[in-house]
């Protein structure tokens, strides 16, 4: 292990044991290399890799904070494993729509949206990309590119499975609008109305209103806050169900923010190459990762060609420009077809928008400045429910992401307080909207992919006195 590795686990474990908190300035650059007998370089570089890992952040001419550390809350129980899943038809729409409409507002404070502010995002440097990448595209290329999409964004993307340690050939991605058309493509690949497929509980209410369009019938799978889909129950739900394929988000997950250790995905995909189950991975959010290194996809474990990996760059660097992608394995040409005779292309003036962004470089500056922003914002949304929420409050803290899972007290109402808190100006997300039937009364989901001020904070106080109130 090299001098600055040392040097780095050392602080870490400070910072992981309490010795140090959040907040604590670190030493200056020139005292800690006095005091630890080593060069200002080495002591650069170990501050790189504690800010890398998301424990530490520098402020300009402050010097460098302690920002991750242990959390007050604990995590939340997962959800009770049930015996014997049952499989059911999905009918969520009308309250979704109900919620969605209802928190759809400008003024509100967007505790409940299900994307980061638009001001994280480079959107000037992409519009300053655009009109260049226009004039040099070639007029043949609209009709050339029209099924798979642009073949420099489809080989940027292929580089970027490349630095995570995929092998994922150009030919074998396939642009679509944003990555709920990739996953509903795939899904109506490898499925027919009346088919069963597995699904996460609790699981985004886009997949649940996908099944229900498509007429499909679920099996809601417990999934774990901190680790992901109970695989025991798994297994039993495919041996009684037989379902035709499965619904996962294996990098934190929406919305609990579960991360799935590198092993249990492995065991997923063998389980299902088992079974010859397709896997359909929604991978949003795995570039919006605390730790060292991203963390790997399902896809990465697959040798047979079943995971059905989906992706965008909604969430990380052009939301509003609908682009995503599939690399759907042994299913390439249904899920092509498909996207022909549905929506023909994907948009091809933002495709070469972010072709040539990725192109110039800077996006992994990006990420980097963006992961560290996301990461205190959480630290400061938790700090906040720690002060304002009542006892009996509990949610676990996400390697990645931006939403916070919160198990309220029991007995209060995840809906009246939809309800309440949009009267005073806060929108949240309840957690009914995340399953298919209807549980989590007293789970919500918070937003904290947005720059923090005193409006967030005022608006976590005055949701906690919501949450008393409703207790008595």
């Amino acid at each position: 292990m090299k001098l600055y590795e040392q040097l780095a686990n050392s602080i870490a474990q400070s910072i992981q044991e309490g010795v140090l908190s959040r907040g604590d300035k670190l030493p200056s650059v020139r005292q800690a290399s006095e005091c630890r007998g080593v060069s200002p370089a080495t002591v650069f570089q170990a501050y790189y890799l504690l800010e890398a890992r998301g424990l530490v952040t520098a402020r300009e001419r402050s010097g460098y904070f302690v920002t991750g550390g242990a959390i007050g809350i604990p995590p939340a129980p997962p959800p009770q494993a049930e015996t014997h899943a049952d499989s059911m038809q999905v009918d969520v729409s009308e309250l979704v729509f109900e919620v969605l409409e209802s928190i759809i507002n400008d003024h509100a404070v967007p505790l409940g949206s299900a994307f980061p502010s638009p001001f994280l995002f480079p959107l000037d440097q992409l519009a300053k990309c655009m009109t260049p990448a226009l004039q040099a595209m070639d007029p043949w290329s609209v009709m050339s590119n029209i099924n798979r999409g642009d073949a420099e964004l489809r080989r940027q993307i292929a580089l970027r499975y490349m630095i995570g340690g995929l092998n994922v050939a150009a030919e074998e991605i396939i642009v679509t609008n944003g990555a709920m058309e990739a996953l509903n493509l795939c899904l109506m690949a490898v499925t027919r109305p009346g088919d069963t497929i597995l699904i996460e509980s609790p699981t985004f209410f886009a997949a649940l209103q996908s099944i229900e369009r498509i007429g499909l019938r679920a099996v809601a799978i417990p999934c774990h806050p901190q680790d992901g889909i109970d695989l025991e129950a798994m297994e039993r739900a495919i041996l009684q169900h037989k379902p035709q394929a499965c619904w996962i988000m294996t990098n934190f997950q929406n919305p609990s923010g579960s991360l799935m250790p590198d092993e249990k995905k492995r065991a997923l995909v063998e389980l299902v190459t088992k079974y010859q189950i397709p896997l359909l991975e929604d991978d949003v959010y795995g570039e919006l990762y605390f730790g060292d290194k991203r963390p790997l996809p399902a896809k990465a474990f697959d040798t047979e060609g079943l995971v059905m990996h989906c992706s965008s760059f909604s969430k990380c660097l052009a939301p509003g420009y609908r682009v995503g992608w599939a690399a759907p394995g042994r299913y390439m040409k249904a899920v092509e077809r498909l996207k022909i005779t549905t929506t023909v292309a994907t948009s091809l003036p933002a495709q070469l928008a972010i072709a040539r962004y990725l192109q110039k470089g800077g996006y992994d500056k990006h990420l980097r400045n963006l992961r560290q922003v996301l990461l205190v914002n959480q630290i400061k949304f938790i700090e906040a429910i720690e002060r304002y929420f009542p006892e009996g409050t509990c949610l676990s803290a996400p390697q990645g992401g931006y939403f916070l899972w919160v198990k309220l007290p029991d007995g209060v109402d995840a809906l009246q307080l939809h309800k309440l808190a949009l009267a005073d100006g806060i929108s949240i997300a309840p957690g009914p909207i995340f399953s298919a039937q209807r549980k989590f009364t007293n789970y919500i989901r918070l937003n904290y992919g947005q720059s923090w001020n005193m409006r967030y904070e005022m608006s976590l106080n005055a949701l906690g006195v919501i949450v008393k109130n409703l207790m008595r």
